[in-house]
């Protein structure tokens, strides 16, 4: 007989296994550099307001992350000719050190609950719930790796599809995927988004060598694509 105690047993194995899965950048990180070319396709109004918008254009300039990646204050831009997308490739490195940054499970997730959300779908992917974090995240995993994410965050509510992947010899890293954004209580979906990623091998590390972002954001089509070169370790 399988208890509620095991399934739920079951379900944090299966996503510690997804999460220790995931390629991140070790504890001898030792921070980059780069040049950047930011192309905005449409005007875009910047964070959770909007009362920012950063007008349609090309951007270029260099950008510097450091070696400390709990110091997102350390992260410098420069050559930039307007602030708006110098906070752009800001809130970029961001997202991108929320990923790849280095922590246990334990420290992530062992004060929480796991439970499994139902039978495994089509394509195999197990849905799994995680209670305690207090934003009602749900998972379905597939093959030591999360497929599916969804969560709600205050006045929004998304879900995240991954479509596609780069395999490293120490995990895998999402490289296309798919975002809608909701009201959780109308309904209404705000943004639709799809994104393709690309990353090249430095001194070790896979960084980002660009992202291209399409869809529409409030019912206005949106377009944004960030390119990284002359990219130096340390």
């Amino acid at each position: 007989m399988t208890t509620t105690v095991d399934r739920g047993q079951q379900a944090r194995e299966l996503f510690k296994q997804a999460y220790e899965n995931r390629y991140t950048w070790d504890n001898n990180f030792p921070g980059y550099s780069a040049d950047f070319e930011l192309e905005i396709g449409y005007d875009t109004p910047l964070g959770r307001s909007g009362d920012k918008v950063l007008a349609a254009g090309t951007y270029t300039g260099s950008v510097s992350v450091p070696a400390d990646l709990s110091d997102l204050n350390g992260i410098e831009v420069s050559g930039v000719s307007d602030p708006l997308a110098a906070e752009w490739i800001v809130n970029q490195i961001k997202d991108v050190i929320t990923h790849r940054k280095r922590s246990d499970f334990e420290s992530a997730h062992g004060k929480h609950e796991f439970a499994l959300g139902g039978e495994a779908d089509a394509t195999g992917a197990v849905p799994i719930s995680v209670g305690g974090d207090a934003m009602g995240s749900h998972y379905k995993i597939r093959d030591r790796q999360v497929v599916q994410v969804s969560r709600t965050m205050g006045r929004m509510s998304f879900v995240i599809n991954h479509l596609d992947k780069l395999e490293t010899e120490t995990g895998y890293v999402s490289t296309a995927y798919t975002a809608v954004f909701t009201d959780p209580e109308s309904g209404e979906v705000l943004n639709q988004l799809k994104f393709e990623d690309s990353y090249a091998e430095y001194g070790g590390y896979h960084l980002m060598a660009q992202q291209i972002v399409k869809g529409q954001s409030k019912g206005k089509p949106s377009y944004t694509r960030v390119t990284f070169s002359n990219i130096q370790i340390g």
